[in-house]
């Protein structure tokens, strides 16, 4: 039978003390079809409405375009816009046939302006048709988690068939926003694009107001047709908290998505649950003449509502081995908020230790973001 430690450090007095239970929120109150609210670094949905929803999406596709793109292909490679996708319906970066451009810069055309022909050129030069490229998009979505999502084309004008939920889109938008080259992209305010051929320079000015109206905004993508109605996915940073937020149908898009993200940083607190490096623990084999170290569990964040209660506990296996055998389980951490797991790590034996050099313990610590030395060890 395993021994069984429960470990509250990380815990109660502390976040009882700092996280209070009257917490109020202003997420209630909607004026969108759909809206989701997702941190990043987890994948905690913080607040969700009608958010299973299946809705039009509109140019907010382009996000899944973009970063099936970046996935897939070489974006310092040159394509030569096809005749087929000049002159396609809605927002334009008015290519012509002909023009050769770098893949990077069609993304930007794509994402900070909206371009429906950059959509299909990407589409059609580098997977060789729309269905072939958007296949790959379908694909890019089922890898994330996003079941409820049908692609039919790469810039979201009106199909049949096309469609997601807000939840949905929070869940690419975060794989999206992890993506190094994707968030330079969408933080952009302007960029500067180069005709191949010609050398001609063409600047681009990023559409998304929210990077100019809320701080710490870092994009990510506009959208309206009228059967979609104004959509818009954001995400902003503040002390260290990472949030997505997605709005379908809204039409105080802008607005709405301020207000979102604001009440996110208000409401929740990014929470290094397990500090890795202040792990310490040893365990002995059978003969107790041999100690192990434990190795050290991953260091862990999430958002946590004030309000909100955490716990932890270590598992430790009932007998370890001899010391001729390496990398042998020793016990399993597993984090709770309000009951529901939300973490958990199987360690195992690293090196053998001196027994008399032993020093038998477990540290971790809780703090709030990075700002005061909230902390309990254990």
């Amino acid at each position: 039978m395993k021994r069984k430690i429960k470990l509250f450090a990380c815990l109660l007095a502390v976040l009882l003390s700092f996280f209070t239970s009257n917490a109020t929120t202003s997420f209630a109150y909607s004026v969108s079809k759909a809206e989701a609210v997702m941190e990043v670094e987890s994948g905690r949905m913080l607040y969700a409405f009608n958010a299973d929803e299946k809705l039009p999406m509109a140019s907010t596709t382009k996000i899944i375009t973009a970063i099936t793109v970046l996935d897939n292909f070489d974006i310092n490679k040159t394509v030569e816009v096809p005749s087929e996708c000049v002159g396609v319906e809605g927002s334009s970066i008015y290519l012509k046939q002909g023009e050769k451009y770098v893949v990077s810069d069609l993304l930007y055309g794509l994402m900070l302006r909206s371009g429906n022909d950059a959509a299909e050129t990407l589409a059609v030069t580098l997977a060789g048709s729309v269905s072939g490229f958007v296949k790959l998009m379908n694909e890019t979505a089922k890898k994330v988690g996003a079941v409820n999502t049908s692609l039919i084309n790469p810039h979201g004008l009106n199909a049949e068939n096309h469609y997601t939920t807000a939840e949905d889109l929070a869940k690419i938008s975060v794989y999206a926003m992890k993506n190094d080259t994707f968030k330079k992209i969408v933080n952009s305010k302007t960029h500067i694009a180069t005709e191949i051929t010609s050398g001609e320079k063409r600047v681009w000015k990023n559409k998304n107001k929210m990077l100019l109206m809320f701080e710490g905004a870092e994009g990510v993508k506009t959208g309206y047709t009228v059967k979609a109605g104004r959509c818009l996915v954001s995400c902003a940073k503040r002390e260290g908290m990472e949030v997505v937020s997605v709005v379908l149908n809204s039409p105080q898009m802008f607005e709405r998505s301020c207000e979102l993200l604001e009440n996110s940083f208000t409401d929740f607190d990014m929470v290094k649950v397990i500090d890795g490096k202040r792990f310490d623990y040893v365990v002995f084999d059978k003969t107790k003449n041999n100690a192990y170290e434990i190795e050290s569990p991953d260091d862990f964040y999430y958002p946590v509502k004030r309000g909100e209660k955490l716990s932890c506990e270590l598992n430790f296996e009932n007998e370890i081995r001899n010391a001729d055998e390496k990398s042998q389980k020793a016990a399993e951490i597993k984090i709770y908020c309000s009951k529901q797991l939300i973490f958990s790590q199987k360690l195992y034996t690293l090196n053998p230790r001196n027994k008399t050099n032993e020093n038998k313990q477990v540290s971790c610590r809780v703090r709030r973001g990075e700002q005061t030395g909230l902390r309990s060890d254990y």
